[in-house]
């Protein structure tokens, strides 16, 4: 399943064979508009994007970090959490080399150790000059997988806003179990407005998630996985209050259908208002 167009802009856009949120799609279907990285805020709204990019490795099994960032950029988002951005073995160089994301413009929040990108291969990369960087760290995860998350706290033009990124277990119990140790950590300070995204494992499109972390609201699932052909809501986003989904779909352009087994997955931000 691919698409030949993007979904994206700091207004409207529309491409036909992208996924939204139902009550989304008349406005959605209204018109389109350009929309590069960094410019989301110019109408109040930023975009997020969540993509695990199988350490720079495609479809076709060929290390391309290029084409990783070309789908990052085509997405339009101006934050971005990545999953799987660093390599396995120790010291676990970066899968997507820092001077790619510098020479466009990316700024990286600094979570790993030397040579790495992120933190247990969770990243979060920005670009433009309407988020401010105030401080970030890093969330262990329960479970026998070596499995993190990372967060980071900007100032934007939406107000305070905390982002955190995660790649949650392979099993059943260990996601939970996770989801329920991110919920407290959100927990801890409640009036901050959070998104919480990443690949989060999970097969169900039950609001069992939801159950489990009943303070945050999860953008309803869109399959992302393979990428080839997606039949799994793997990648999820979710926000606290203080925040509102505007629109949020599924980036299927070209190359996105090889450069990685998942698609981005995105989602219009606003401050909520009342």
């Amino acid at each position: 399943m691919r698409c030949d167009g993007a979904s994206s802009g700091p207004g409207l856009r529309f491409a036909p064979c992208c996924d939204r949120i139902p009550h989304q799609m008349a406005g959605a279907e209204a018109g389109e508009m350009t929309r590069k990285p960094g410019q989301g805020n110019v109408m109040g709204r930023l975009r997020l994007a969540t993509y695990n990019i199988q350490k720079s490795v495609g479809m076709d099994l060929r290390r391309r970090p290029r084409r990783t960032l070309k789908v990052i950029e085509g997405t339009g988002a101006d934050l971005v959490l990545l999953q799987e951005a660093d390599k396995r073995l120790p010291p676990r160089p970066a899968a997507l080399p820092h001077f790619v994301l510098d020479e466009a413009g990316w700024h990286i929040v600094d979570l790993g150790g030397a040579g790495s990108l992120g933190w247990h291969g969770n990243v979060v990369i920005w670009r433009g000059d309407a988020l401010r960087l105030v401080d970030q760290g890093h969330i262990p995860l329960p479970g026998l997988e070596p499995r993190g998350a990372v967060w980071a706290r900007f100032e934007t033009a939406l107000g305070p806003l905390r982002v955190v990124g995660a790649h949650l277990g392979l099993t059943t119990r260990a996601r939970h179990e996770q989801v329920h140790h991110l919920a407290r950590h959100i927990a801890s300070e409640p009036d901050l407005p959070t998104v919480c995204a990443g690949d989060f494992n999970e097969w169900s499109r039950q609001p069992v998630l939801d159950h489990i972390a009943p303070q945050l609201r999860f953008v309803p699932p869109k399959a992302s996985f393979p990428a080839l052909r997606p039949i799994g809501a793997l990648d999820r986003i979710a926000v606290s209050r203080g925040l509102r989904v505007v629109e949020s779909g599924v980036y299927r352009a070209r190359p996105a259908h090889v450069a990685s087994d998942h698609l981005p997955v995105w989602a219009d931000l606003e401050a909520e208002s009342g």
